[in-house]
């Protein structure tokens, strides 16, 4: 009897959502950051053991939107919550609540779906913060289960999926038992990069960021890409570009390794930097990019 769970992970911006997915994986699908409002698309994680698949989606954080970008994140996490099985609130080691936390709590309780709470980043904290923490949303919401966590240092990742092991109904795999995320290959390499963007650049310029891959061409040894990060000034453009061009040198060189790493053969990059003004609210540049709405 093969079963399966779909388990959205949810909850504010930069507070490590897409680490957890990463960690229960054990593998990197999702692109991590210290800035927030990393993940911009939903990504589907897929850990198979056994008979049984569960499939995790890593929705974007929840803001208050400024942007169509942002209009278009928001509503990819909310619709998230009414397609699931259960839920993976994750909240930080700080017994705090805020307009996020009990708006995701008010869409769990709408859509009827177990939830279990993750205190991630317990390392940075101590005993009495996590029992407040603890003590503070349990007022809140009757939660399956609440289980302290560091992503970054695997703790509590397999008490997070044992308990979620009580998500599983009878059913067919819904993806191979052999794949990790059922993301287009352009798609993560473009995801991939834009990651080091966020690593190279100051604060101003990674939320006016997106990279469209223009070629992708496998030919056996060697995958041939050609990508274009978009932004939305030009003095954002000499900045992602740089003095002699390092600083796109040195974008393209750590992608070019992660891309290596994960496609398991060479890659040629060749990376270019455009301007296109206001591009996160224009419907035609969002669809273009590939944040579309089903």
């Amino acid at each position: 009897m093969t079963r399966t769970a779909f388990i959205a992970i949810v909850g504010r911006p930069n507070i490590g959502k897409s680490t957890i997915i990463n960690a229960i994986l054990g593998e990197k699908i999702a692109i991590v950051s210290s800035k927030p409002q990393t993940t911009r698309n939903r990504i589907t994680g897929i850990l198979t053991r056994g008979d049984d698949q569960y499939v995790f989606l890593d929705t974007p954080g929840m803001h208050m939107p400024k942007t169509k970008l942002g209009d278009y994140m928001v509503r990819t996490a909310a619709d998230t919550i009414s397609e699931v099985d259960a839920c993976i609130l994750v909240v930080d080691a700080e017994p705090r609540t805020g307009n996020i936390e009990r708006s995701l709590i008010e869409r769990i309780k709408k859509a009827g779906i177990p939830c279990i709470l993750a205190i991630n980043k317990t390392d940075l904290s101590n005993r009495e913060k996590i029992a407040e923490t603890i003590t503070l949303f349990a007022s809140l919401h009757e939660f399956h289960a609440v289980v302290p966590v560091s992503a970054l240092k695997n703790m509590g990742i397999d008490i997070i999926i044992e308990e979620c092991s009580a998500f599983l109904t009878e059913s067919s795999h819904f993806y191979p038992d052999d794949i990790a995320t059922d993301q287009p290959e352009r798609q993560i390499a473009a995801e991939i990069i834009r990651e080091k963007v966020l690593r190279a650049a100051s604060e101003e310029i990674p939320h006016g960021t997106a990279v469209m891959i223009e070629k992708f061409e496998d030919k056996g040894s060697l995958l041939r890409i050609n990508a274009i990060i978009i932004c939305e000034r030009d003095s954002h453009k000499g900045i992602l570009i740089g003095k002699n061009g390092e600083m796109l040198k040195k974008i393209g060189t750590w992608a070019r390794e992660d891309m290596e790493a994960f496609f398991n053969t060479k890659v040629y990059l060749d990376l270019w930097v455009k301007t296109k003004e206001k591009w996160r609210d224009s419907d035609y540049n969002l669809s273009n990019f590939g944040y579309k709405n089903n």
